[in-house]
């Protein structure tokens, strides 16, 4: 099989090096808007760099595999439709609904395979968490707790073109409630802040630095969800489900990157995680790994397309909620145009 990578950045370069000790995999083709740094990887990893984004989709390829920036998702997503080919996008499909549904009609339309990055599906601490939630281990659920916590803002580049916190970061906590519970989320109250060194840089981008949302479920579960750009501890991402019979955490090892107050606690981790990369290494690879498969039609698609467009209406409403001080419902699939 014969994949295309869209993007040589950071999480394309990562994705690369996956797919080129892939099982499945004969051949890798790199393109990039930047040819240089598409050479560059494809020099790396063994790839062959194709000489433009282009050419991707003129029959080079069996799959391709998007991890260009974020703006470019949806005429990629739609180029790799109308080619006939599966396609592996990062999250998300678009920054807007309107650009969603353009994109996810474009997919239907062509009846291709279209695979969303939401990697915390495949992380193992996740899939146990999920096993245990459905086999009634953990009784009634009536919290859940998210933290989502980067060790550092990105590039003020980055954040222009990001989408903003809420729908950059905490929209992995939404699909991943979703997913783990299979409620959907009916309302929210979501709150921002920003403050010091960085605060600029977070206003000047229409952002903000930290961001504290209380999410409602279908069934009634109460969720906080928490995220911040300037966790200086480490990269930090926990997630805890607590029922009438028990409690369980997901991220909770090691090297989470957090100091026990109690004389008799765990000692600060030598190694706290530095990244979502490093922290989802092996969620990653198996992502990549399901969508080779599926590409291949020996599998079903893990996470469609349309699953993204769950998780951005509960981020608009968030955002929403945030600007104008309110409670907001989430817009219903069924309210969206055909």
């Amino acid at each position: 099989m014969r994949i295309g990578v869209v993007g040589a950045g950071r999480i394309g370069a990562h994705h690369a090096g996956v797919l080129a000790t892939a099982d499945g995999v004969d051949e890798l083709v790199v393109a990039d808007t930047e040819h240089h740094r598409a050479a560059a990887l494809a020099a790396r990893v063994g790839a062959r760099t194709a000489p433009s984004p282009d050419a991707v989709f003129d029959g080079t390829v069996d799959a391709v595999v998007i991890a260009a920036t974020t703006a470019a998702h949806p005429d990629l997503i739609a180029r790799a439709a109308r080619a006939g080919l599966p396609a592996f996008c990062e999250k998300p499909v678009a920054l807007d609904i309107p650009g969603t549904l353009r994109a996810l009609r474009e997919v239907d339309a062509a009846g291709t395979l279209l695979q969303l990055g939401f990697q915390r599906r495949f992380d193992a601490g996740f899939r146990a968490a999920r096993a245990a939630l459905r086999a009634g281990r953990l009784g009634r659920v009536h919290t859940i707790r998210a933290v989502t916590s980067d060790p550092a803002p990105p590039p003020a580049a980055f954040l222009a073109q990001s989408g903003g916190l809420i729908r950059d970061c905490l929209v992995h906590d939404f699909d991943t409630v979703r997913w783990l519970t299979g409620q959907e989320v009916t309302e929210v109250y979501a709150r921002g802040a920003t403050g010091g060194a960085t605060a600029p840089l977070f206003r000047e981008a229409g952002d903000v630095d930290t961001a504290a949302v209380l999410l409602t479920l279908g069934d009634g579960t109460l969720v906080t969800a928490t995220a911040t750009r300037c966790n200086g501890a480490g990269y930090d991402v926990r997630t805890e489900l607590s029922g009438e019979l028990d409690q369980w955490v997901v991220g909770l090892d090691a090297r989470t990157p957090a100091t026990s107050a109690e004389p008799a606690g765990p000692p600060s981790p030598a190694r706290p995680w530095t990244g979502f990369l490093e922290r989802f290494a092996a969620a990653y690879r198996a992502e990549l790994t399901a969508f080779v498969r599926a590409a291949r039609g020996e599998a079903p698609n893990p996470c469609p397309g349309r699953e993204g467009l769950h998780a951005l209406l509960v981020a608009e409403a968030c955002e929403t909620s945030r600007r104008e001080n309110r409670p907001v419902r989430v817009t219903a699939l069924t309210a969206l145009p055909d």
